[in-house]
């Protein structure tokens, strides 16, 4: 996968959207870049994660609490720190802020509850041709500077929607969404929605992992030009 930034962007949903912009540019202390309405009352609040960006999705009309994704944990990388410091937000999702290098963190990690780690492995090597972190015993993935941490859990969610609260995708930003879209797919990765395209913002589609979490290509136009 040609990477168009070296960075993942992640993106959640949530019902609480005053107390949880207080928590994450104040307590974890990350910038407000800008809102960027979606369409049909939605807007999404982007912030400056180190070079990620998080994506806090609000509604005027509440959104479903459908059953939670595999996606379970942000960890920042804060010069300073002994050790880790867990918090959680006002929507429950865990945030961990750690020194730089644990886990192999030098930027953020996305921390990724599976059924089976080798079904995941593949799909994260064969079809995402993503890297291993070596110290972390092939569990742990690099997506350019970011981590995607891998943990073998029996209970861990399976098929669930993108649409509902809490942490719900990542974001791979790419030069080109249909070659990689198609890339993905040939080499087996799960389907989730082809491609489309957003105005003059980007054009974006989803691909799912093993257990149906989804992740999302995108081609943003501000990064790689339009393609006109």
């Amino acid at each position: 996968m040609k990477l168009a930034k070296p960075c993942i962007d992640i993106g959640l949903f949530t019902n609480n959207i005053n107390a949880m912009l207080d928590f994450y540019q104040n307590e974890v202390g990350i910038a407000f870049d800008h809102a960027l309405p979606l369409g049909g009352g939605r807007m999404q609040h982007r912030h400056d994660l180190l070079g990620s960006v998080l994506k806090i999705n609000a509604s005027r009309t509440p959104i479903e609490k459908t059953p939670a994704a595999g996606y379970d944990e942000i960890l920042i990388a804060r010069e300073g720190l002994l050790g880790p410091k867990h918090m959680t937000d006002p929507d429950g999702n865990k945030v961990t802020l750690v020194p730089p290098g644990l886990f192999g963190i030098r930027q953020i990690g996305i921390k990724l509850k599976v059924r089976d780690a080798n079904t995941h492995r593949r799909f994260y090597v064969l079809a995402l041709g993503l890297p291993d972190v070596p110290e972390e015993g092939g569990n742990s993935f690099y997506c350019g500077e970011s981590v995607i941490m891998v943990e073998e859990a029996p209970d861990a969610p399976t098929d669930a929607t993108i649409e509902g609260t809490g942490l719900r995708y990542i974001t791979v930003q790419v030069f080109d969404a249909d070659e990689e879209y198609k890339a993905i797919i040939a080499h087996g990765g799960p389907e989730g929605r082809p491609p489309v395209t957003m105005g003059d913002v980007a054009r974006f589609g989803f691909v799912r992992d093993p257990d149906g979490n989804w992740i999302e290509i995108s081609q943003r136009f501000s990064l790689v030009g339009s393609p006109d």
